[in-house]
């Protein structure tokens, strides 16, 4: 119901209201401070192609009229949808090692893993190495190789590397 009333008071007197806004006088443009003036003329007087801007050019409108675009597509071809973009994603369930899957996922599109997976997958590789191969966990999940490959190697949220703390140059040159 509220759609309607909205509706109907946002199209209330539309076209005088278009009318009005097209007849509307445009804003003029700021006056130019009279000690640019000289400078602009000067610059005009010295660069007299800037006024070819705005005069129009019979040989450049000629130009315009020979142009001929000739397309060799057929209409049907621009219409028709790719067949990948039709498909609906297929969906698996998450496979979560709690009873329920945390931010409230139902569905995880096949070849994407949930965040909840992603730690599962790597804390079982970590642990178990031999078990949790790339290929299983590809199989598993329904993931490509490559990219678990990829995860593997390049994503490790479990490693923690401490650092040296910096010494002062002052305490290097006494270790010395």
């Amino acid at each position: 119901m509220g759609a309607r009333v909205s509706r109907a008071l946002r199209n209330f007197n539309l076209e005088q209201r278009a009318h009005g806004e097209i007849g509307r006088q445009q804003p003029r443009p700021a006056p130019r401070h009279p000690g640019t003036e000289a400078l602009l003329q000067q610059q005009l007087h010295d660069n007299p192609q800037v006024n070819e801007v705005h005069i129009k050019s019979e040989k450049l409108v000629s130009f315009l009229k020979d142009v001929y675009v000739d397309s060799t597509d057929s209409p049907a071809k621009n219409l028709l949808i790719d067949e990948k973009s039709k498909q609906v994603p297929e969906y698996r369930p998450p496979k979560a090692t709690l009873n329920h899957e945390p931010f409230g996922i139902k569905r995880v599109p096949k070849g994407k893993l949930s965040i909840v997976e992603t730690l599962t997958v790597l804390n079982n590789h970590k642990l178990q190495s031999q078990v949790w191969t790339a290929d299983k966990i590809a199989e598993e999940y329904s993931l490509e190789l490559r990219y678990v490959k990829g995860l593997l190697e390049f994503f490790k949220p479990f490693e923690i590397k401490l650092l040296p703390p910096k010494q002062d140059k002052k305490e290097q040159i006494s270790a010395r």
